[in-house]
């Protein structure tokens, strides 16, 4: 199957205009034979703080009623990064999508960014469970930017869910542009998998995005990748075979001992 990343710059608390810039790359995405797309964290909003919490929205209002028209009149499956308003909290979170325009799959991330400025615990509740879902015959998993610096759940992704490529959706700044990058790439080789990695461009407040959004196969490979700086849409084929190849000749997961990591 083919999936695609979309690297956009988003209107900071203009959800109306991302919705404009997500059906564009989604329609983009469907013209070249596109089954699913991954967006950057926080689409709908930007990534800034206080805007997300005067505009973050239910599951059933705003936003993803409209990403689930989209998907359903262009017949693509579109992972997305939405602000998400449960009660009186509100989350950062990744929805799946399907073609059929259903709401499929949903992850909550779990590694909240607690760093000044940014800090993103005054502002999200954490999840508290990983999340994966089956396209075809291959198994995606969800993560969301800062959780790409624990290994640890890209493990448990790929051991007990099966999954054989792992979604990052982002707002990756500047400063840690190479981390960004190599922590990717690692994800991919150490747990023979997929990586899909879709990143921001832009600035939202005083954070710069760094961009660099890119598909990398089991061996390590990198077979698409976006500039630091301008929207992109980038697209390989994936499959399960590959992945079950790049397993079985070198077969380190089964390989692991758990009786010293415990």
């Amino acid at each position: 199957m083919k999936v695609a990343a979309a690297q956009i710059c988003c209107s900071l608390g203009d959800p109306k205009a991302n919705l404009l810039k997500v059906r564009d790359f989604c329609r983009r995405g469907r013209d070249a034979g596109v089954e699913l797309i991954v967006f950057p964290e926080m689409s709908d909003t930007g990534y800034s703080m206080p805007v997300i919490q005067a505009h973050a929205n239910s599951w059933t209002s705003g936003f993803i009623p409209e990403l689930q028209e989209i998907a359903a009149n262009l017949s693509i499956a579109i992972v997305c990064g939405v602000s998400e308003r449960d009660g009186a909290s509100i989350y950062n979170s990744l929805v799946l999508v399907d073609q059929h325009g259903k709401i499929a799959a949903k992850y909550r991330k779990t590694h909240l960014y607690a760093v000044a400025p940014v800090e993103e615990q005054k502002c999200f509740a954490s999840g508290d469970a990983f999340a994966s879902f089956a396209v075809g015959d291959l198994r995606f998993g969800f993560s969301i930017c800062y959780d790409l610096r624990f290994p640890e759940m890209y493990r448990k992704l790929v051991v007990e869910q099966n999954v054989g490529a792992l979604i990052v959706s982002s707002a990756w700044p500047f400063p840690r542009i190479e981390h960004f990058r190599t922590l990717a790439l690692a994800r991919a080789i150490e747990n023979q998998s997929y990586v899909i990695a879709s990143n921001r461009v832009g600035k939202d407040d005083d954070l710069w995005f760094c961009g660099s959004s890119a598909i990398i196969d089991p061996r390590g490979v990198m077979v698409a990748s976006a500039s630091a700086d301008r929207e992109e849409l980038i697209q390989a084929d994936v499959s399960e075979d590959l992945v079950l190849s790049v397993r079985s000749r070198v077969e380190s997961l089964a390989h692991r001992r758990q009786d010293l990591y415990n």
